[in-house]
Parts: C-alpha cells; sequence; structure tokens
C-alpha cells in the first residue's frame, strides 16, 4: 500500500511564506500613504512570523502563539497590511493538524475577539465589517486545519489495518504450512512405525518379505523427507510453494494404509473428475489432508482394523450450496473422551478455512469422521442453458 502523500517540507513552505510576506507587503504599502513606512524592524517582524513556523513539530502550542504574537505586533506598530496574516492562516492549520486542537481553537477565537475589538474602537462600521471578514478567514483555517488532521488520521488508520491485514495473511500462512508439516510428519512416521514392526516381526518367521518391508520404508521415507524439504523451504521463503495434493493422490494414501496392515476400503460416490472440477485445488487439498489425517489417527491412536472412506456430494441437504462429504469410519476404540490433539483440531481449521466443518462421531466401536465442505455449482447442460 502507497504511504499517505506527504507535501512540502516545512522549511520551504516557511521560506516561501517569507518572500510572499516580505515582497507583498512592499508592493501593498505603495497604496498605503498613512501606513508606516516599512522599515529593518518591520521586515524583521515579518520574517519572524514564517521562521516560528519551524517549531511545529517540538512547540506548536509556542510556534502558533509566536506567530500570533508577533503578527498583532507589526500591525499594532502602524506597518502596512498585505500578506504579513499568511503565517497566521498557516500556524493555525499547521497546529489545528497536529492535534492541538483546543488551543489552536483557543487561540483563533482570541484572535477573532482582539479583531472586533480593534474594529469597534478604529474603524466603525467599516471595522466590523472588515473585522468579520477575517474572521470567517481565520475559522476557514481552523476547518482546512481540522480537515488535514482527519486525512492524515484516516491515512495512518489505513496503513494500521493493511499492516494488521499482511500480519493475518502471514500468520495464517505459516500456520498452513505449520499443519501440514504436522500432517506429513505423523502420518509418514506412523506408516514407518508400522512397517518397521512388520519387519522386525518378519525378520524370523518370513524372511523373504523382510526385502518388500524395507524397500517400502525407504519409499515412505524418502518421500516424506521430500515433502518436509519442501514445506521447510516455503517457511524460509526460499522456495515456492509446490502445488496442491488432489483428489487423484488419496488412493496413494489408501495403499499406503493398507501396507502399514489396515483394512481399507474408498468409494467415490460420484463422478470423481467433476468432483474434482467443482472443488478447486485448495478445496482437493483440504480433503486429501482430512484422509490422511484420519488414516494417521486410526494408525496410530485407535488400534484399528478396518477403515471405510467414502467421498460425495451431500444429497438432499438444506444448506445454501452443494456440499461435498468425506465420511472416514475405523473400529478402533474411538477417542474415550480424550481432548482434540493437534490434528483433529488442524483439521477443523482446514474445513473452517475453505468454508467446511467437521464432527466426530463415536460410533462404538471405532470414530467417525464427517467432514464436510461446498462445492461450485454443477455447470448448466445445454438443455438448461437454452432453457
Amino acid at each position: 500500500m502507497r504511504g499517505a502523500r506527504r507535501g512540502p517540507p516545512m522549511a520551504v513552505v516557511a521560506v516561501v511564506a517569507a518572500v510572499i510576506q516580505v515582497a507583498g507587503t512592499h508592493f501593498a504599502q505603495t497604496r498605503q500613504p498613512g501606513a508606516h513606512l516599512l522599515d529593518l524592524p518591520g521586515v524583521a517582524l515579518l520574517l519572524a512570523g514564517p521562521a516560528l513556523l519551524l517549531l511545529h513539530r517540538k512547540a506548536p502550542e509556542a510556534m502558533l502563539a509566536g506567530v500570533v504574537a508577533v503578527t498583532g505586533l507589526y500591525f499594532g506598530l502602524g506597518y502596512p497590511w498585505g500578506p504579513a496574516p499568511l503565517s497566521v492562516a498557516l500556524a493555525i492549520i499547521v497546529a489545528t493538524a497536529a492535534r492541538r486542537r483546543p488551543f489552536a481553537w483557543t487561540v483563533t477565537a482570541a484572535v477573532v475577539v482582539g479583531i472586533f475589538i480593534w474594529g469597534a474602537l478604529a474603524g466603525g462600521d467599516l471595522g466590523l465589517v472588515r473585522a468579520a471578514a477575517a474572521s470567517a478567514w481565520l475559522i476557514i483555517m481552523v476547518l482546512l486545519g481540522e480537515a488535514l488532521r482527519a486525512r492524515r488520521e484516516w491515512a495512518a488508520a489505513r496503513r494500521a489495518e493493511a499492516a494488521a491485514a499482511r500480519q493475518r495473511a502471514e500468520d495464517e500462512y505459516r500456520l498452513a504450512l505449520a499443519r501440514d508439516i504436522h500432517d506429513v510428519v505423523a502420518h509418514s512416521l506412523s506408516m514407518i512405525n508400522v512397517r518397521a514392526s512388520v519387519a522386525l516381526h518378519l525378520a524370523d518367521r518370513d524372511p523373504q518379505q523382510l526385502v518388500p518391508a524395507l524397500e517400502a520404508i525407504k519409499t515412505a521415507s524418502k518421500e516424506s523427507l521430500t515433502q518436509v524439504r519442501d514445506l521447510l523451504g516455503v517457511l524460509r521463503q526460499d522456495a515456492p510453494l509446490r502445488p496442491g495434493l488432489s483428489l487423484d493422490a488419496v488412493p496413494g494414501l489408501v495403499a499406503d494404509a493398507r501396507n502399514a496392515g489396515l483394512a481399507v476400503s474408498l468409494a467415490y460416490d460420484g463422478d470423481a473428475r467433476l468432483m474434482r472440477e467443482r472443488l478447486g485445488p485448495e478445496r482437493e487439498t483440504v480433503v486429501y489432508r482430512v484422509v490422511q489425517e484420519a488414516l494417521t489417527n486410526a494408525v496410530r491412536h485407535a488400534g484399528a482394523r478396518h477403515v471405510r472412506v467414502t467421498i460425495g456430494p451431500v444429497a438432499g441437504d438444506a444448506r445454501p450450496g452443494p456440499m461435498l462429504a468425506v465420511s472416514v469410519d475405523d473400529d478402533g476404540h474411538g477417542r474415550g473422551g480424550a481432548a482434540e490433539g493437534n490434528g483433529l483440531r488442524g483439521m477443523r481449521e482446514r474445513l473452517a478455512g475453505v468454508g467446511g466443518g467437521v464432527e466426530f462421531v463415536e460410533l462404538r466401536p471405532g470414530l467417525g469422521v464427517r467432514a464436510t465442505l461446498p462445492l461450485d455449482p454443477a455447470p448448466a447442460t445445454p438443455g438448461e442453458a437454452r432453457a
């Protein structure tokens, strides 16, 4: 987001104001024969106002009071009218914009009262008219300062909101990577542990089966290391995020679970290709991770022997849009009242991130994972499009 546009430095503004006040008053005095001729003290007073503007950061109250004082002294000594009040206008605007609103309004009100008193004493009705015009001009300056202050506060709020949004996006991104790392490591180590146990069991009884078991461990560990390396590279921001996982990778999860000793069935309630088209890459990855975490829990925690995975659209659902259901049922010992761990909590967060949800159902025996997530509307058929 671009930063708020800044005006010219105050030193430049002060120099320009000084030139305008001195040069403008020099030309204006030619039409004011009764005024005190502009001499060295008068020029010094005209220069003092712009010079005091340089205090706008360190002491805005002193700046405004000083500018009003030297300008009042200038006119009190009878010097000619001209652009001398320019520094007063700038001081009022700057002080109000610098959030010195009560002081700026108080000084402006005092100046207005002083102008009316001077107009009534020195100029009669014409003086009062001039005093009213000058007062209106001063009030407009205060309102300009208020507008500048409001704009600065709005710009600061926008910058803060943008920074907070960037921070939230980074936090969510890193949280998603942390969930991916958890899922990959937990699933892979669980499968490797089961296969290693099988290998140890077969070492004496059936040595011929030992080689396939070790090869499976080698393949699983290599794949896991590759995925973890990719995710850590993204976390360090020195590698791009690889494309998401799709429904085509779910059978591989099922095969891994079967090699680990689970009897796993996988069924698609509908055309898997159409499901992919209506899910999109992000939600496909969520489906993969849900199945992965459910199978990991069945292997690591549930002591299950049979698992059934079903993926298909929700029929007759009352929600406003089409939904996909992912069911994973095992025959293990369930949660047993245990609190949700990182895996189940990560599953819930993933689904919530794409507008879905999940319930964990005690099957006695076993645990059922009931996840739902939205599908894109089905494309219209040619007949429907003509209708």
